[in-house]
């Protein structure tokens, strides 16, 4: 029976900003559209295939960032899980009808594209939050924002993207004077020292920066940021106003380093302006029992003006803006607890004498915050790689093909995720930014909060070397806090590293490299008779290939899960070796032993392209080490290593055991005089069993103190002492003394 169904504008009501009405009766989902003259619809994404069919007006589909011109009699398809907005550009109505429906293996096919077709042919930026230069980086920072953005920056290059990595160092915060207080140096002086310092370390991870802006030393920052702050004024929402703050006796103003106390929402202890708990922001005078730094006075709540934002007008804003990008179910829900709230006014400015000051007028003696400041510096970063690229990327006009990507802590999340798309959108009211979002929780050092002022911390630069690096990385990603608090402990570190790193990855590319020896005189055999276990293991690489591409692409990316699929790889090999080694050299099964072997090959391969995002000095070596060129590309399927090529593997050190060697010499001084210190008269004590277990006290660890010090020149605690064993202070001593040797001869 034939349905008829006429467009009708009183049948229509809003959904999705414009206004639908629904076609019942064909069998597929299917509606009318309008879109008022100037209007657009929210950005959206499903699992249907859909069809605009434009009957009336002319406007733009914006597809994924992509701007498509759009007249009546033009249709448009949009495959599934595509972003899709339709914008009136014309004078008239825009009308169109849709037509929609359910296609699961269509669905299936394009989530299973890595890229699903956001990050093609746009200029992909991607952000790690900028440190504060009050300090070096340590591991908890490190394994946060930093590795997963370089990480990611890797693996989109190795699918074609143009993607950058950018940051750079935060030198207005308060924790800035802090420090240089603390230190003795001018704030400009501090931040300049620890800006090069964590530069340094960045790059001794194998984090390579495309930009690394210096807000104090860079000569255009000061005003693009003044002219940033001037087109917000500009917009009406940020203007001055006297608003409750904490301030001292003295009538000294309090925030952030300045200030602690208990959070008004969680209620647990916090600095001042955020809670590290809970997320959400504080503004000091609502702290519960507020202590100030370095005094037991007690402040109080006074009306100080400053130029404010109400940001809680902009919910609905907000709220658009997370349907538009990846925006994790933490983020969302903190912008819904937040705006829960009655009112959320934010001082846009703060009195310091360090920072930049806004050009208007309305609150002397204040510059503009930094944290607000930062969405600036986003922008500011974007500019100077475009200007050095030759590329016209500006500041003060931020583009709608513009892909940024940011990683930060959990504890910065109100700022990146709620603040930041609020200032874009008063600066920019034309401008829909288009951000995906990467959060961490806190990586904790043996169960708690890595502590600089406590010297609770494993710094960079302590653990980092030439032949340590891919190890670390490769760790730090296995327990990476993706979703929750991990705890990093050196013995499990040097565990995995050991078990994991050199006596599984390691161990069967020497052993496959010595029956390479053996049975092919190094050369790669080409793959003879398959038989069906040959099959279904190339299906498993293949299997293992596209699940390290969905970890570490950018809708599901996840460290955690990239490191278990590699560790997967290696399992899955090493079980189908141990399998295949029955007949391995039986002259009946020859031509199925060359596919067997040829098939490792093709596994080491694959661990090579696959580990190289997250290892790439490992990755470097191994694809060399099998005959091979650079690592340039992700691949599409899993591939034989050529035949004929010249492979290596035997005599490659990939990775090495991290526990220090035992001098010989050291370890039987120590021994004897453990025995001599303990007066032990059964003969020299065992290696392995702790001096506490040998019956040493307090008293006996200070004589041996003393006795370490005078004849190596080192210092060993006596909580090292007591909770060590014989060999493990041999080889604590000994690294402490080539650490000693470094630092003369630099």
């Amino acid at each position: 029976m034939v349905i008829i169904n006429a467009y009708d504008a009183g049948a229509l009501h809003e959904l999705f900003g414009i206004d639908m009405s629904s076609i019942d009766g064909l069998g597929v989902g299917a509606g009318w559209g309008r879109v008022v003259p100037g209007g657009r619809s929210d950005a959206h994404q499903h699992d249907e295939t859909e069809t605009f069919v434009i009957v009336q007006g002319a406007g733009d589909l914006i597809v994924d960032a992509r701007r498509y011109p759009v007249h009546a009699g033009v249709v448009a398809q949009f495959e599934p899980f595509e972003t899709h907005v339709i914008e009136n550009t014309g004078d008239e109505d825009l009308l169109f009808a849709t037509l929609y429906w359910r296609d699961p293996e269509r669905a299936g096919r394009q989530a299973a594209q890595v890229e699903r077709g956001r990050l093609r042919d746009r200029p992909v930026f991607v952000f790690s939050t900028p440190p504060t230069p009050n300090g070096d980086l340590h591991l908890g920072h490190l394994s946060g924002p930093y590795l997963g953005a370089d990480v990611f920056v890797r693996f989109q290059r190795l699918n074609g993207a143009q993607a950058w990595h950018l940051t750079g160092s935060d030198d207005y915060q308060s924790y800035v004077t802090e420090c240089a207080r603390r230190e003795g140096r001018t704030p400009a002086e501090t931040a300049a020292h620890y800006s090069a310092e964590i530069a340094e370390t960045l790059r001794m991870m194998d984090i390579p920066l495309d930009q690394y802006t210096v807000t104090d030393a860079d000569p255009a920052y000061r005003a693009g940021l003044q002219a940033f702050f001037s087109r917000l004024v500009a917009s009406g929402a940020v203007a001055p106003a006297e608003a409750p703050a904490l301030v001292g006796p003295d009538g000294r103003y309090l925030y952030e380093v300045d200030v602690s106390g208990g959070c008004p929402t969680c209620g647990g202890p916090t600095g001042g302006n955020i809670c590290e708990e809970c997320g959400e922001p504080n503004f000091c005078h609502d702290l519960v029992d507020p202590a100030i730094r370095h005094s037991d006075a007690v402040p109080r709540v006074a009306e100080v003006t400053r130029f404010m934002l109400p940001l809680h007008r902009f919910a609905p804003d907000v709220a658009l803006h997370h349907h538009l990008g990846r925006v994790p179910a933490r983020l969302r829900e903190l912008a819904e607890r937040l705006f829960a709230r009655p009112g959320v006014d934010v001082a846009m400015t703060h009195p310091s004498d360090w920072g930049v000051p806004p050009l208007e007028d309305g609150a002397p003696g204040q510059v503009i915050w930094v944290w607000p400041e930062m969405s600036y510096g986003f922008l500011h970063g974007i500019a100077e790689l475009g200007r050095r690229l030759g590329r016209d990327w500006r500041a003060d006009a931020p583009r709608a093909d513009w892909k940024i990507v940011h990683f930060f802590g959990y504890d910065n999340s109100f700022y990146h995720a709620i603040l930041y798309p609020v200032l874009y959108k008063l600066a920019f009211p034309d401008w829909a930014p288009d951000i995906d979002y990467n959060v961490n929780e806190f990586l904790l050092l043996d169960g708690a909060k890595f502590s600089t002022s406590r010297r609770h911390a494993v710094w960079g630069k302590e653990i980092l070397t030439p032949d340590t690096v891919d190890a670390v990385r490769y760790y730090l990603s296995r327990i990476r806090s993706e979703g929750r608090r991990t705890n990093f402990e050196v013995g499990a570190y040097e565990s995995a590293v050991r078990d994991r790193l050199v006596g599984t990855w390691q161990d069967w590319l020497h052993d496959l490299g010595r029956r390479m020896a053996e049975r092919y005189d190094g050369l790669v055999p080409d793959a003879g008779n398959w038989t069906p276990e040959h099959t279904a293991f190339l299906a498993r690489l293949d299997t293992r290939r596209a699940a390290v591409a969905g970890a570490l692409g950018p809708d599901g990316f996840s460290l955690n899960q990239a490191v278990a699929e590699l560790d997967g790889l290696v399992d899955d090999v090493r079980r189908f070796a141990s399998l295949e080694a029955r007949v391995s050299t039986s002259p009946a099964w020859r031509d199925e032993a060359r596919t067997a072997i040829a098939l490792e090959l093709a596994a080491a391969k694959l661990l090579a392209v696959c580990a190289a995002p997250v290892m790439p000095r490992f990755a470097a070596k191994l694809a060399a080490a099998l005959g091979g060129g650079e690592i340039d590309t992700w691949p599409q399927t899993v591939t034989l290593v050529a035949p004929g090529s010249r492979v290596t593997l035997a005599d490659r050190t990939f990775f090495t055991d991290p526990r220090p060697a035992v001098d010989a010499e050291l370890a039987g001084w120590l021994t004897a005089t453990v025995a001599e210190t303990l007066q032990l008269e059964d003969g020299p004590p065992a290696a392995d069993l702790s001096l506490v277990s040998l019956g040493a006290a307090s008293l006996h660890a200070v004589t041996l103190q003393y006795r370490i010090l005078e004849h190596t020149d080192v210092e060993v605690s006596v909580e090292e002492l007591l909770g060590s064993t014989i060999t493990e202070l041999a080889g604590l001593i000994g690294q402490r003394t080539q650490a000693g040797m470094e630092v003369a001869l630099a």
